[in-house]
């Protein structure tokens, strides 16, 4: 057992706070939240640099070509799309169209199998309800797994409301799923499977052609997240056997507020609509489609089919450069998810003796993400972190490092030098950090509360 005074030292330094009486939980809470807050209310000074850019999984820039190609429909070609009867629908139409095909030859479809949406969440939404709902007369039954997007996550809830069965399908150590384990999770009233391409939080790229393969020979729906894939790697939904699949604009240097749904025809799958309306879309999803984002959907989806492998070589580059030089200059360092099976663009790392919410500020002139999911209520770490079976007290020091087309070698450089730098720096002010230089074993240590 730890005594009194150790445990009240170790106490103020970890929360700030002088009295023992408070609960760790509470006051670690307490803390977070007001780093939250700050960050949330922060505002640059006048003549203040932005920070470097490193957070590409959470957008990504618009690549200038996309703008340019967008910027007519927005003046001068403004009709609207669904106007039959004069020119203005007429271009508005044939830029759509041409839009359309753009997406479908990214990924090996055809232009017919592209449904226009506001984005991935919307196409998420509509694949799993849409599926599940069309046809619940015969199948109950809904397969996805633990690391999935909340609104993957969410919409199965749902359904779970509405009577469905939901699988929630564990994940191994290194994120990656175990195919034998769904073969024997899919049921005869299984209606949908549904599994990520690439994580968004971990990178873990998971064996898609084979969960597709799969699928097919058990008469199983096949729908896949892709918005952090599509543009990154290569994709193409007839041989992987892919249903349905996400697609988001922002995710590939596109606009916001436009997505794509890929949704197969031959074998033919139907969805029931989430909205009413004027039935455009093939009355899939009504609503007027947005010509200039659609367009620049189209132009995103273009011209990452030209540079996909100058992106990926570029994009793997830097990342073995980050990765090795920060595990160079620093120990306890983890890299989550399968070291090989990912898309190296989307580095996970967890600093070991470091709160992620306190890294993050102090790297106030690097824009990155917390891997820690923390809330207002509880201090919980990532769902993600948690279901690959991360330590809680890693999965609390996570930090997620996006890198991209623009990323340049200079700015991994520079994070790498202001990263190792408030490493060291967070770690000499931690009691945990010295107490394992001294040689204590901390997880045989049994805590005591106050």
């Amino acid at each position: 057992m730890m005594n009194r005074t150790l445990s009240r030292k170790l106490l103020g330094s970890m929360c700030g706070i002088s009295n023992p009486r408070l609960s760790f939980a509470q006051s670690a809470v307490n803390t977070v939240q007001r780093e939250k807050e700050l960050i949330k209310s922060r505002e640059l000074e006048k003549d203040e640099p932005r920070p470097l850019y490193m957070d590409f999984q959470a957008t990504t820039p618009m690549d200038p070509r996309v703008l340019d190609a967008m910027l007519p429909y927005q003046v001068n070609y403004y009709g609207n799309p669904h106007s039959r009867t004069h020119a203005y629908g007429w271009e508005s139409e044939s830029a759509m169209e041409k839009a359309r095909k753009q997406v479908a030859d990214l990924i090996g479809a055809d232009p017919r199998e592209i449904v226009f949406t506001s984005g991935a969440t919307e196409s998420n939404n509509m694949s799993i309800k849409g599926v599940a709902r069309f046809y619940k007369a015969k199948k109950k039954h809904i397969v996805t797994t633990q690391t999935e997007h909340k609104c993957v996550l969410d919409s199965c809830r749902i359904m779970e409301a509405e009577g469905f069965d939901v699988t929630y399908l564990p994940v191994k150590n290194n994120g990656l799923i175990d195919l034998k384990q769904l073969e024997e999770t899919i049921r005869p009233d299984t209606s949908l499977v549904s599994i990520m391409t690439v994580n968004n939080e971990i990178g873990v790229k998971q064996p898609i052609k084979e969960i597709g393969h799969l699928c097919r020979s058990k008469n199983v729906f096949f729908h896949t997240d892709a918005a952090q894939a599509v543009g990154k790697i290569p994709i193409n939904v007839n041989d992987w056997k892919v249903d349905l699949m996400s697609i988001s604009g922002h995710k590939l240097y596109g606009p916001k507020g436009i997505g794509a749904l890929y949704l197969r025809r031959r074998p033919r799958i139907r969805i029931e609509p989430l909205q009413s309306g004027g039935g455009q879309e093939r009355g899939l999803r009504s609503g007027t489609v947005p010509t200039p984002l659609a367009v620049g959907l189209g132009a995103a989806c273009e011209i990452a089919q030209q540079e996909l492998e100058y992106d990926h070589k570029h994009v793997t580059v830097l990342a073995n450069r980050l990765v090795q030089k920060i595990m160079a200059a620093i120990p306890d360092v983890v890299l989550n998810g399968d070291p090989d099976q990912r898309y190296p663009g989307c580095v996970n790392l967890s600093f070991a003796y470091v709160e992620g919410e306190s890294l993050l500020m102090a790297l106030k002139d690097v824009a990155l993400s917390s891997g820690s999911a923390c809330t207002s209520a509880s201090l919980e770490p990532s769902y993600v972190l948690r279901a690959i079976g991360t330590d809680e007290d890693l999965a609390h020091s996570s930090i997620r490092f996006g890198i991209g087309r623009f990323t340049t070698e200079d700015e991994v450089d520079y994070t790498v030098e202001k990263c190792v730098q408030q490493v060291k720096r967070l770690r000499e002010m931690s009691p945990l950090w010295e107490m394992v230089q001294e040689g204590i074993d901390i997880k045989s240590i049994k805590w005591t509360q106050h």
